[in-house]
């Protein structure tokens, strides 16, 4: 059976004559091996590298700009408002969040279809945090030799202050990480300075630390663990792949029967693949896999082993790619690279960007279309109606105007539907101030003579207007329905 047949056995259920039954137990659970991925340099490293500096960018520098004189971006769970540099939202507008996720979800099997795990290879946090801890520990205790020779030596004073100043950097790197996830909740100027005075809320001090904790338990300890025993992903994404999907292969024809050679060497007169069997490809895996052995769940499309295994088909002046980025179908057919990409656009790769291109054009339209005030209309249920003198019939209303400007805006509040209709209770123009929500207590009055019997729907109209009382330039109104009740 080839290397690339080869098939993990189960073990067996019954323990061996004489074994005793707990280590029979313990037979069915891997002991984890620590792995030392190897330094690798390459053009899908530098990409690797480009999206960790891209991603962590955005998320440590957001919290510091500043959008009208306030946080940029800031979830203010307190007063329930959301900023987004322009825009605020309110827990009303939940429906945003809910597409939001739609384009996420569609964007991942839209990726995955097309080249498979792009998300957990390059812009995944743990894939990010990982290799930034990895690369603190290769600055301080070198690659992957080294360490291993390290970690094998007895304890000494070099080696204990090796591993005080990295653990040092790892904690101190995992608890800003923590303070920037606060800083998104509680406007991090504000936060900064309650730090240090030390006056940080049980609250915040809480996430910081949790969160903190996560980033150097995930990124520091368990590493490839959390891919491939606590992350779904890896588990259902072969639900999204399909043989013309872009994945990391090796190509066993050219690649096999390996063997180690010289440089100098005719291998082809040996009966030798391209493969030197050196083992690059599992040295600069983080998931310590053998991509020889065929398509594994624990594979997270890094292309480490790419760039790894490039490096030393140069070095022997043999042709890039034996492993590389190829479909099942390709490596099996030797379709060329032009037959591969156009298998590569199918209709199920259309039917997911018809899909995410709707969702963003039609999200984009609604948000920019957003009316700059929200009004619910709430009837008072303790009075359904009254008589009050002058021969009227009352129905009291709350309503909760929302202002989604950071300006102050004016209204009038109007009502139509039953005939001598007036508004009473406020004063007009009604004026709401910057990203305000107000709750108004409005009454509705109408002749007991003209007014029909029981219920009559009625709408509420409110419109924008100036400080003069004129409606506004961009002038807009609103209508909410409702309904008038006479005995």
């Amino acid at each position: 059976m080839s290397s690339a047949q080869k098939v993990i056995p189960i073990i067996a259920s019954t323990a061996p004559p004489g074994r005793p039954l707990d280590d029979q137990e313990d037979a069915l659970y891997e002991v984890r091996k620590k792995i030392y991925p190897r330094a690798v340099t390459g053009w899908f490293a530098n990409w690797r590298w480009l999206f960790v500096f891209a991603t962590q960018l955005v998320y440590y520098g957001t919290p510091w700009l500043t959008w009208n004189d306030r946080q940029a971006v800031l979830f203010d769970l307190t007063a329930r408002k959301f900023y987004i540099f322009g825009f605020v939202f309110w827990p009303q507008d939940f429906i945003y969040l809910t597409v939001l996720l739609l384009i996420c979800a569609f964007s991942l099997f839209l990726f995955t279809a097309v080249a498979g795990r792009l998300w957990c290879g390059y812009a995944c946090p743990q894939t990010v945090y990982t290799e930034i801890f990895l690369w603190i520990e290769r600055k301080i205790e070198g690659d992957r030799p080294t360490r291993m020779k390290l970690d094998q030596s007895p304890l000494s004073m070099g080696k204990f202050s090796r591993k005080a100043l990295k653990h040092g950097l790892w904690i101190a790197l995992s608890l800003w990480t923590g303070f920037t996830l606060v800083a998104y909740f509680v406007p991090a100027r504000e936060l900064f300075s309650q730090a240090l005075s030390f006056m940080i809320a049980p609250w915040e001090t809480f996430w910081i630390f949790f969160y903190g904790f996560a980033t150097y338990g995930n990124a520091g300890w368990m590493r490839e663990q959390v891919c491939k025993y606590m992350c779904p992903y890896a588990r259902f994404q072969g639900a999204m792949f399909d043989r013309d999907t872009l994945v990391i292969t090796y190509d066993y024809t050219r690649g096999e029967p390996r063997g180690s050679r010289s440089k100098s060497a005719d291998y082809k007169a040996k009966g030798l693949g391209d493969c030197v069997d050196c083992g690059i490809c599992v040295q600069v895996c983080p998931t310590g896999i053998d991509i020889r052995h065929g398509q594994q769940y624990e594979c997270i499309g890094c292309a480490a082993c790419i760039d790894g295994c490039n490096q030393v088909m140069d070095k022997l002046n043999y042709p890039r790619g034996l492993i590389r980025y190829s479909t099942l179908n390709a490596l099996e057919q030797h379709a060329s690279w032009r037959a591969m990409i156009a298998r590569v656009f199918r209709p199920r790769v259309l039917l997911y960007t018809v899909v995410l291109w709707t969702i963003i054009v039609a999200a984009t339209v609604t948000l920019w279309h957003r009316a700059p005030v929200r009004v619910d209309v709430i009837r008072d249920r303790n009075t359904l109606a009254r008589e009050v003198p002058g021969g009227q019939i009352e129905n009291v209303y709350r309503l909760q105007v929302m202002n989604i400007r950071e300006e102050a805006q004016r209204f009038n509040v109007s009502a139509r539907g039953v005939d001598g209709l007036t508004v009473h209770g406020i004063n007009q123009p009604l004026e709401i101030g910057p990203a305000e929500s107000r709750m108004i207590a409005v009454s509705l009055r109408a002749d007991a003579d003209t007014a029909p019997r029981g219920i009559t729907p009625i709408e509420f109209d409110v419109t924008a207007v100036g400080a003069d009382g004129r409606p506004a330039p961009d002038v807009f109104s609103l209508h909410e329905k409702s309904s008038f009740y006479k005995p």
